[in-house]
């Protein structure tokens, strides 16, 4: 079996239910940024790039290279770069593949970022080659199955503590029994809004913060201890991910469990992270991370005793279910992130909706990353 064809397909899918009550944000282009903080440049639409792989024997695998803004970047990423590199290779040499190819950019100085974003896609595609070949669930080449169900926390966000509170309060009557609330407001505008969603959904359901590096260390430790006092599971992202010594001084005054890692992409990335205990809580992301490196850092964080929640973010529905794959195969999961009204737009590149039931995916037999790809609707959406 030998690859005959690399494809990368941009795709933009409107979202006409964007919330009202976000911060006031500036227009750059086709994205934007909070005006108040500029930091991560979003979208209003959801954006990514599907990576089709062919071979010669008739079996074609999917992909997904996260690509939450510019998605044409990682396209020509994957044309110019690293279809060259594999065209006529055996996708069983999948773990070859990845190395090689990230050796072939590391002296060029992209050891991460959208590169090493377009090799976790071809990486997927890779194992859903595999997985249809032999008939097997990804997760069954990865390391086996170690639960039948995949728990999600669903996230949410607002401005409004009343607006997320009655958000919250639907997501747990669909079943959730977790959330994350997304909270891009100052520290008395946190603690107000999980004390309403608290005082809404009850003592049951684990409630995460993510905060997406907005405070200082001081800051964060001071919003860290509010939180341990209403019952938080974890607080996410707090502080920005270059000052290492200043996540480390943020966990080591929680008694709440930090969590951050959806910005690295390989174990070399992380590594003094885990070395100096910066955290409690890893979050790799399968489409920025690939099979091949997530299993490497899932590996690197069992050897810390550091549980993996892995990101899911604006990734789209084949990094969904790849990310099911993964933590099906994980023995140090512990939750997954997911989006319920998010999946909805995500799912329209399928024949047929990919959804949790009751909080959790199903881990199922069915082989490769078990989707069924619209491929009309990729042309539909590609742009």
């Amino acid at each position: 079996m030998r690859i005959t064809s690399v494809e990368a397909i941009a795709i933009r899918i409107s979202n006409s239910a964007r919330r009202e009550d976000i911060p006031p944000v500036e227009t750059y282009g086709d994205y934007f940024v909070d005006r108040s903080a500029f930091t991560s440049v979003y979208s209003p639409h959801h954006e990514t790039t599907v990576i089709r792989v062919r071979t010669d024997n008739g079996i074609t695998g999917y992909g997904e290279a996260q690509s939450p803004v510019s998605p044409r970047t990682t396209k020509t990423i994957v044309e110019d770069l690293v279809r060259p590199l594999v065209i006529g290779r055996d996708p069983a040499d999948v773990e070859a593949i990845w190395t090689r190819a990230y050796g072939a950019m590391r002296e060029r100085g992209h050891p991460t970022g959208f590169y090493v974003d377009a090799l976790a896609g071809l990486d997927i595609a890779l194992y859903d080659i595999l997985g249809k070949a032999s008939d097997k669930p990804v997760h069954r080449l990865i390391g086996g199955r170690y639960r039948d169900r995949v728990q999600v926390y669903a996230g949410i966000g607002g401005t409004d503590p009343r607006k997320v509170a009655t958000d919250a309060a639907e997501h747990v009557g669909h079943g959730y029994k977790a959330l994350k609330l997304h909270l891009l407001v100052d520290r008395d505008g946190v603690v107000e809004i999980v004390s309403a969603v608290r005082a809404k959904v009850g003592p049951s359901v684990w409630l995460m913060v993510d905060v997406h590096t907005r405070h200082s260390v001081t800051g964060a430790i001071e919003l860290g201890r509010d939180l341990e006092e209403l019952d938080v599971r974890w607080l996410e992202s707090p502080t920005v991910p270059e000052d290492i010594q200043g996540q480390v001084e943020i966990a080591r005054s929680l008694d709440m469990p930090v969590a951050i890692g959806e910005w690295h992409r390989t174990r070399y990335e992380m590594r003094e992270a885990f070395e100096r205990r910066a955290f409690d809580v890893v979050m790799p992301d399968v489409a920025r991370t690939g099979f091949t490196e997530g299993k490497r850092i899932a590996a690197l964080a069992d050897t810390y005793n550091i549980p993996v929640s892995p990101h899911v973010g604006g990734g789209g529905i084949i990094s969904v279910a790849a990310s099911v794959e993964y933590s099906a195969a994980l023995s140090n999961f512990l939750i997954l992130e997911h989006s319920h009204a998010g999946n909805k737009i995500k799912n329209a590149i399928l024949h047929r909706s990919y959804e949790p039931v009751d909080g959790a995916f199903a881990v199922t037999d069915a082989p490769g990353i078990g989707l069924e790809i619209d491929e009309r609707a990729l042309e539909r959406y590609a742009f």
